[in-house]
């Protein structure tokens, strides 16, 4: 290399660490930005991601991609992301399964939730919802018990995320039946074979089974929250029901990226974020499909992160639920 060259390139590396730091990312994204969803097309992230991303299109005039990469309770699409690189190109949208359930569920994990991610934005809270088919006789909590009381061992639920599996095991446990459950890579399929009649019941991100509801194929039972959700206030609460007092599951979902993305680039899309998730009208979407949204800074999102580790730690072990 030419010295004269190889000045140049110095100066030019001096100018750029010279700037501040706001003015690194003044250019971001010049290019398409991937959005990995650890779900199925049709899954509730899957419907909040796609909603996010056509936004963020429109903002930053530049590609927001969808890759949804099911399985591994979210694990593939985790592992994924957390070995990108950290230039603000390839995100997660992530939700408890992946950042909260996941070290408790799983002896081994290829990702550490806190250590290998850069918190964004936290985007919305989805409610959970027990649910049935029309003609299975169900109609409450204590109808579903008395039913699994009567025919022990052969009721069976799938569950497609790690909030459904913990919130069917903390189920079974409180009202001391016996149920099978049955692993899903993601929710769209629980409800199909809910649907077609080989699973008994199911518990469901409101997102995923708002259109199943609507269409009255599939019947409401109870909520997973500590109070009645706005959507559907005259369906109960699970603690509702004599001796589930304190029963409640609650499903989130946020932005990270890989360890070490610039701060510029993260304030950038934590800032456009909320404004969106601000706006009246993807609020009454959101809310429309069963998700709460929830703008938070990157830094109220790692602390909630933290904390949502010790709270599903907690979930799970009062569910009885061993690590595979």
């Amino acid at each position: 290399m030419k010295r004269t060259t190889l000045l140049r390139m110095l100066a030019l590396a001096s100018a750029l660490l010279a700037l501040p730091p706001a003015a690194w990312g003044q250019d971001y994204p010049n290019k398409p930005v991937r959005i990995v969803i650890p779900f199925a097309s049709g899954s509730g992230s899957d419907i909040v991601g796609r909603i996010l991303a056509e936004e963020l299109r429109k903002v930053f005039k530049q590609s927001f991609v969808v890759d949804n990469k099911p399985g591994a309770s979210a694990q593939i699409a985790a592992e994924f992301v957390a070995k990108a690189a950290p230039d603000g190109y390839t995100l997660l949208l992530t939700t408890n399964t992946a950042h909260s359930a996941n070290p408790f569920l799983f002896k081994k994990l290829n990702y550490d939730p806190v250590k290998d991610f850069t918190p964004i934005a936290r985007i919305t809270y989805t409610p959970y919802v027990l649910t049935v088919r029309p003609d299975s006789g169900v109609t409450s909590v204590r109808d579903l018990v008395q039913k699994g009381r009567a025919n022990p061992g052969k009721l069976n639920y799938g569950y497609g995320n790690s909030t459904s599996q913990v919130a069917g095991a903390a189920f079974i446990q409180r009202a001391g039946i016996e149920a099978t459950a049955v692993p899903y890579k993601s929710m769209p399929s629980v409800l199909t074979d809910l649907l077609g009649g080989r699973l008994d019941f199911a518990f469901a991100d409101l997102t995923s089974v708002h259109g199943q509801l609507k269409a009255g194929e599939l019947k409401p039972i109870a909520f997973t929250l500590d109070k009645r959700a706005s959507q559907l206030p005259n369906v109960p609460t699970v603690a509702e029901a004599p001796g589930f007092a304190g029963y409640e599951v609650t499903s989130w979902i946020g932005l990270v990226g890989p360890a070490g993305v610039p701060r510029d680039i993260v304030d950038r899309l934590n800032a456009e974020i909320n404004k969106i998730l601000l706006r009246p009208e993807i609020r009454d979407r959101l809310a429309e499909l069963g998700a709460e949204t929830a703008p938070s800074s990157p830094d109220e999102l790692g602390a909630f992160i933290r904390l949502q580790l010790e709270s599903w730690r907690t979930k799970i072990a009062a569910a009885g639920i061993q690590p595979e």
